[in-house]
């Protein structure tokens, strides 16, 4: 006999009718002879309602009684789904989050989990009863007992981590949508289901703004090696499979508090190549990169700064032994760029750098907690190592350092995060793969970012401690940075060499930030900070992108052939990004959508 996590969404229960198709669903789980525990959300749009009354009483309710208020919603739903099943039979008995254990810190409106005690429910499965839990909803540990919630997506959260605790066999997450598919379909309607996705590529995907599931979720499956699947509560078609590492011993104690990092990884086969001052236009990129990809050159690690002026760098990073033929080439092409696009002849400068190592950080507890990365770099400022590359996804960031650093900056990390490095990478998917596995896709899907701004910071020294200051800083004040770019571009200003810093926020977290580094950029001196509010990200995600030569060239291409100029660009193991102008960025997604030949057949149907 199976357990089963089964978890509705608040369009699945929205109505009298969509509860008693969803009670028929849970019977013939059941009569296919499984214990099952059933994870519904608010019906509906109820949880907007009651958001808008509290705002008719008060502009500023307080994030108690929003958490007393909110949780109300899914207790009508459980209720509901219970009376439907026992109507047909089934027994089942409905139960708050409180009443299933699940115990979260004293966090209001945004509260993580501690522990579940799953001693009830267990009871319950026993005597052949149907759990249905209340989502989004747990109680804290203190004397006080204090109704708390967990935030956005916090119903696809409470069914994955109960999964987790119980150790269920599957964990299926049934929504509006037939799956997972590779691009929002209300921006590309020929947007494709995926059969499968590794949890990593989902992380990058879900950060980025697939909503069909929530970082948090996917966390704690890739933790907890939870099996999951997305379906829709529409049809009995299979869905999207969400593949995580198998299953090893991890405590529950500090279930969505455990430690952030899990592993210090480390490649010391890593050169640099850097293009100084090549023209800021539609492209550049796509000329350079389409070079490399036709001499099947693997690039690492890719960075393009903000701009100044009408020029920009471009760095990235091969083995070795292959940085011969990627010096060759940059070189040739220069002169190309430049007078392709009219430059001055003079301006354009290739660099190469043969001695750095690649240190990285990897886990994916390091969602959502704005401290890790300037950990990260505190520690590195602290052991003296000073940082010349930065490339950040959701669960990995890692710095190009001197390769001479590397055994240093080792050391402070696994000292910082308490642990031991791992030597040995994992393939990007995070999934050991045999000599007998199959490749991962290149590209798996595509996705656009609308809420993002660009902060950067001109002009600061070139010195250990400088990215730990600025990141820092952002960290205390609780503000999470997305993609981070360090320019390649040195300046020598006053006796002092200089380079600029650039990242992306939350666009309602822009002002804030811009407030909170307004002291240090004075404390640089001669520094500047510029905030552009009117740009869009665009990524796309694959674990066999590092294996395979030109995905990022391709990407550049796209762009480039519907004349949209890029940015900024960074890169990881599992994504390319680019950042462009607000006003390109849907025409963005779906012409590297187009290019990676993503689309179905057949047009994808979104509820409204």
């Amino acid at each position: 006999m199976a357990l089963i996590v089964q978890k509705y969404g608040g369009t699945s229960v929205g109505s009298v009718e969509r509860i008693q198709a969803v009670a028929q669903r849970v019977i013939q789980t059941v009569k296919a002879g499984n214990s099952l525990v059933v994870v519904v959300s608010a019906m509906g749009k109820t949880t907007d309602g009651l958001v808008k009354l509290a705002k008719e009483i008060t502009p500023t309710p307080s994030r108690r009684e929003m958490d007393m208020l909110l949780s109300t919603g899914e207790q009508v739903s459980i209720a509901l789904v219970s009376m439907a099943l026992q109507e047909l039979g089934q027994p089942a008995i409905s139960m708050t989050g409180a009443q299933v254990g699940i115990v979260t810190e004293a966090e209001h409106t945004r509260a993580r989990i501690l522990r579940i005690e799953t001693e009830r429910m267990e009871r319950q499965l026993r005597e052949g009863k149907v759990v249905v839990v209340a989502g989004f909803q747990g109680i804290t540990a203190s004397e006080d007992l204090e109704i708390t919630t967990l935030g956005r997506g916090g119903s696809d959260t409470s069914a994955v981590a109960l999964a987790a605790a119980l150790r269920a066999d599957l964990c299926e997450i049934y929504t509006d949508v037939p799956g997972i598919l590779t691009a929002d379909p209300r921006l590309v309607p020929s947007a494709e289901l995926m059969s499968e996705i590794t949890c990593d590529e989902m992380l990058e995907l879900a950060s980025l703004g697939a909503k069909v599931l929530h970082p948090r979720a996917v966390e704690i499956a890739r933790n907890y090696g939870v099996p999951l699947v997305v379906r829709s509560s529409w049809t009995d078609d299979p869905g999207t499979k969400v593949i995580s590492p198998a299953r090893v011993p991890r405590p529950l104690q500090g279930l969505e508090i455990v430690h952030p990092v899990d592993a210090v990884e480390f490649d010391t086969d890593q050169a640099k190549v850097s293009l100084l001052r090549v023209p800021d236009r539609p492209g550049v990129a796509a000329r350079l990169f389409g070079e490399i990809g036709r001499q099947n050159l693997n690039v690492d690690l890719i960075i393009q700064s903000i701009h100044e002026g009408n020029s920009n760098d471009i760095a990235f990073t091969v083995t070795r032994d292959s940085l011969n033929q990627a010096e060759a080439v940059a070189s040739a092409i220069a002169p190309a760029l430049r007078s392709h696009f009219d430059a001055a002849p003079e301006e354009a400068e290739v660099m190469v750098k043969r001695e750095i190592a690649k240190v990285s950080i990897g886990g994916a507890g390091m969602i959502g907690r704005p401290g890790v990365a300037a950990q990260m770099f505190q520690s590195l400022a602290q052991a003296g190592v000073n940082i010349q590359m930065i490339s950040t996804s959701e669960v990995k960031v890692s710095c190009a350092i001197d390769a001479e650093d590397c055994d240093r900056a080792i050391a402070a990390l696994c000292e910082t995060f308490d642990l031991s490095s791992s030597p040995v990478q994992m393939n990007p998917a995070g999934v050991p793969l045999s000599p007998a596995d199959e490749l991962p896709p290149p590209v798996r899907g595509v996705a656009l970012d609308k809420n993002q701004a660009r902060l950067a910071i001109r002009y600061i020294p070139d010195r250990p401690g400088m990215a730990a200051k600025v990141f820092g800083l952002l960290a205390k004040n609780n503000i999470s940075v997305d993609t981070i770019i360090q320019s390649q571009r040195c300046r020598i200003m006053n006796g002092v060499a200089m380079r600029d810093i650039a990242f992306t926020v939350a666009r309602p977290d822009a002002e804030d930030a811009r407030k909170v580094l307004e002291p240090l950029v004075r404390e640089f001196g001669s520094s500047e900070l510029v905030v552009d509010t009117a740009v869009a990200k665009v990524s796309v995600v694959g674990a066999g992108m590092i294996h395979s030569p030109g995905v990022a060239a391709r990407m550049f291409e796209a762009l480039a052939k519907e004349k949209i100029n890029i940015q900024m660009i960074a890169s990881s193991e599992i994504k390319v990004s680019c950042v462009v102008g607000e006003e390109s960025g849907v025409r963005a997604l779906q012409a590297v959508h187009a290019a990676f030949g993503l689309s179905g057949s057949k047009k994808i149907e979104v509820p409204v």
